[in-house]
C-alpha cells in the first residue's frame, strides 16, 4: 500500500486496521471539552506524530491514522477526513477550514479489479504556513508548497507551488502572494 503499487483493500489486516482507526477517532472526538492535555494524548494515539499546539475540532475521521505526520501549531476546523493509505505530511502553522478532505487512495479503474478490492495510493504533502479553505478536497499525489492558500471549495488534483493563491475545480494558480498582501498586522 505504502509502496505505491496496487493493493487489496479488502484484506483482513487492512479491514482490522481501519476498524481500530474508527475506535481511536471516536476516542479522540469524545475528548471535546476536556483539558487540552487529554485531547493531545488521544490525538497522539491516533496519528503517527503530531507537533505541539496542534489540534482538530471534532469530528475527525482517518482511515488508518498511522500514516499521518502533523507539524507544530496546526489547526483543523470541524469535520476533517483523512484517508491515509499513503503518507500524509502536514507542516507547521497550517490552517484547515471546515470539511477538508485528504484522499490518498484511489480505487482501480477496471471494474473487475475495483470489485476485487484493487486500490492504489499516492502520498500528500502540505508545506508550512498553508491555509486550506473550507470544503477543499485534496487528492493523492499532491504537494502543496509552503505558504500557499487553497480557496474554499477547491478540488486539488495537481501540486500547488509555494506562495500562491490557488482555487477552483480543478484547482489552479490564481496569483502569487506578494508584498502587497502584507497588511502590517502584528500581535501584541
Amino acid at each position: 500500500m505504502l509502496s505505491g503499487a496496487m493493493y487489496d483493500d479488502l484484506t483482513l489486516e487492512l479491514v482490522e486496521a481501519r476498524a481500530q482507526a474508527v475506535h481511536l477517532s471516536n476516542a479522540f472526538n469524545a475528548t471535546w471539552g476536556q483539558p487540552q492535555e487529554v485531547r493531545d494524548d488521544a490525538l497522539r494515539h491516533l496519528v503517527r506524530s503530531v507537533g505541539t499546539g496542534s489540534t482538530f475540532e471534532p469530528v475527525l475521521r482517518v482511515e488508518f491514522g498511522e500514516n499521518i505526520t502533523i507539524g507544530r501549531n496546526f489547526f483543523a476546523n470541524f469535520d476533517c477526513v483523512i484517508l491515509d493509505a499513503a503518507e500524509v505530511t502536514i507542516g507547521d502553522f497550517v490552517l484547515f477550514g471546515p470539511r477538508v478532505g485528504i484522499y490518498t487512495a484511489n480505487h482501480a479503474i477496471d471494474p473487475g479489479e475495483r470489485a476485487a478490492g484493487g486500490c492504489i495510493a499516492r502520498p500528500v504533502a502540505i508545506g508550512d504556513r498553508c491555509w486550506i479553505g473550507g470544503g477543499v478536497q485534496i487528492m493523492g499525489g499532491v504537494t502543496i508548497g509552503n505558504g500557499a492558500i487553497v480557496g474554499a471549495g477547491s478540488v486539488v488534483t495537481k501540486s500547488v507551488p509555494a506562495n500562491v493563491v490557488a482555487g477552483g475545480v480543478p484547482a489552479r494558480v490564481i496569483r502569487p502572494i506578494t508584498e502587497a498582501d502584507r497588511t502590517g498586522f502584528k500581535t501584541a
